[in-house]
């Protein structure tokens, strides 16, 4: 079991601002405290007090969930550089909830936000993180804003066989034997640059990703 992590932030809404700090175990559990409420969730966008409801007059929730508010936080992560090694950037995150959509601007989710800045860096630069390794797979179905990445690293003779999502090594078929559940900025020391080649999502970055049409 690794450490948890810790990313500074701040919370801002029709109250004021207030500078804070997230707690992660980098799989399915984000924790802070916010005026002397601790609050949980998977992911960012579903963060709900753990100990009763607070004063609505707080806070403005949507089925349980914060919203009507804005939430920031950096966190490490690695990037390599072709002949330089390794360096460690920092990722800014803005994420605003207004009870309708989970993200200001024109992004959907992490895994979006994430392939713009690697198609944004030089071609000698690479993202080291979970979304880009290449045992790491998501549901055909979909996945939530943030987290719900599969990492097969404890299956990697069966993923190595994915070709596509049906059939006998399809992912649909191996999905079971993932290992757990990691988020899109987590690290581990099995980590392998993804291509083309491996499982049933693209290469990451994809070099023909184009933003879904709105």
């Amino acid at each position: 079991m690794t450490a948890p992590r810790r990313w500074p932030g701040r919370y801002t809404d029709r109250h004021g601002s207030q500078e804070l700090v997230f707690e992660t175990d980098g799989r399915e559990s984000i924790r802070t405290t916010i005026r002397g409420v601790r609050f949980e969730g998977d992911t960012m966008d579903t963060l709900g007090a753990l100990n009763g409801d607070p004063a609505e007059a707080m806070f403005t929730f949507l089925d349980g969930d914060l919203c009507s508010c804005l939430l920031e936080w950096g966190l490490p992560l690695p990037v390599e550089v072709e002949g330089e090694g390794e360096r460690t950037a920092t990722l800014d995150c803005a994420l605003r909830l207004d009870g309708r959509d989970y993200a200001s601007g024109p992004l959907y989710d992490f895994e979006e936000a994430l392939e713009r800045i690697a198609l944004a860096l030089p071609r000698d630069t690479r993202l080291k993180a979970c979304v880009a390794c290449a045992w790491s797979d998501y549901h055909p179905v979909g996945h939530a804003m943030m987290s719900g990445l599969a990492c097969f690293r404890e299956a990697k003779d069966v993923y190595r066989l994915c070709d596509g999502k049906k059939g006998p090594h399809g992912i649909l078929t191996i999905w079971p034997r993932h290992t757990e559940f990691v988020q899109e900025t987590w690290l581990c020391d099995q980590f392998e640059h993804r291509t083309s080649d491996r499982g049933y999502r693209n290469a990451f970055p994809y070099r023909g990703w184009r933003p879904p049409e709105s």
